[in-house]
């Protein structure tokens, strides 16, 4: 009997993204890498170290594990993945930055455990919906967004909100479940969401800065007019790789958040078109792959992870664009930032995985 094969279109498309993201990075870093360290790779070679050869590593192990072993373990994933987001509260452990604390400080590095909590939340949803006894399906769910929500509004992380409730609401409604309780669901998320901006000053600053970004260039709004500023830059065909100039100290977050930006100065509008194709082709191949698949388990945690990449991308891009509300979002594959791509070649290491069933 012939063993099954790995999808080789999807491989490709991860193989594509992954260099688009080293090459952009290793432009895009130079400068801030000279200022800080005096040479021109460490940015580089910190991601390669910290985040590529581990993700590797963990891809390649998600890529042979028994999916049956996945299914069964998602609790102890789900239980473990929020105790992680916990230990980010207590002092010592913690990291603050950006007046933000949702890193863990492991001494040699940080990681950020909301960049996995996405992979534990698509392994026990998909075993819950799976789940054809479960008359309890909408409560579990409503209590697991509950709880995962209620974690990241401690740790002002409005945008890995916005991501993971995308990712359950789609794994939710795929699942055949009754269509009202799905518009119920977004409906208090509206009303909740509402609410967590109306009293919360901080996020009701970035909505008026959405609203009006000529309000305050040189404060509030500087970060979103710098991003215009420099995809605007780019024009049709760009100034070329490496010959943008708002790297130089121009626009905050530049190899992290900001990174679509510099690409847009520097491959112009026709390169981020191509980049953008690449994104929407790899989120259609894992949809395919979904629908081929007989067990609604490895289906739901294909569509799981093809919402999470899809949704955080143009999250980051819109946010980028002035189309959404600036948020601490990394472009999946491409900006700076070891932990989220470990979780993204973890996620593409069960994506072929899958694609073998």
């Amino acid at each position: 009997m012939k063993k099954p094969k790995v999808d080789i279109f999807l491989l490709i498309l991860i193989i594509i993204l992954l260099g688009v993201g080293f090459l952009a990075l290793a432009t895009a870093s130079i400068p801030l890498s000279l200022s800080l360290t005096g040479g021109a790779t460490y940015y580089l070679f910190h991601q390669i170290l910290f985040g590529l050869l581990p993700g590797l590593i963990l891809g390649f192990i998600a890529f042979n594990v028994p999916l049956i072993k996945v299914k069964k373990l998602s609790i102890f994933v789900f239980v473990f993945s929020i105790i992680t987001m916990l230990l980010v509260f207590v002092p010592g452990l913690s990291k603050t930055e950006f007046g933000a604390t949702r890193w863990l400080d492991l001494g040699f590095t940080s990681v950020q455990p909301s960049e996995f909590l996405k992979l534990a939340v698509i392994f026990y949803l998909a075993t819950i919906l799976d789940d054809e006894k479960n008359r309890k399906k909408f409560f579990a769910f409503i209590t697991i967004l509950a709880l995962v929500c209620s974690i990241l509004i401690f740790q002002k992380d409005t945008g890995t909100m916005f991501v993971i409730f995308s990712i359950m609401i789609s794994m939710f409604f795929c699942s055949k479940t009754p269509i009202k309780q799905t518009l119920v669901t977004i409906c208090g998320a509206i009303v909740g969401f509402v609410t967590l901006i109306v009293f919360s000053p901080y996020r009701m600053e970035r909505i008026f800065s959405f609203l009006n970004p000529e309000k305050d260039i040189l404060g509030s709004t500087y970060h979103i007019n710098q991003a215009l500023i420099t995809i605007g830059s780019g024009g049709l065909f760009g100034s070329g790789l490496g010959l943008g100039m708002q790297k130089l100290g121009f626009i905050p977050q530049s190899i992290s958040d900001s990174i679509f930006a510099i690409l847009a100065e520097e491959i112009g509008f026709l390169g981020l078109s191509l980049l953008i194709a690449l994104f929407v082709l790899f989120f259609f191949r894992i949809v395919h792959i979904a629908k081929q698949q007989n067990n609604t388990y490895l289906k739901l945690m294909a569509l799981g992870i093809g919402c999470w990449i899809i949704v955080q991308t143009f999250v980051n891009i819109g946010s980028m664009t002035g189309l959404m509300p600036l948020t601490g979002i990394p472009l999946p594959f491409i900006s700076y930032g070891g932990t989220h791509l470990i979780a993204e070649l973890i996620a593409c290491g069960f994506l072929l995985n899958i694609s073998r069933k």
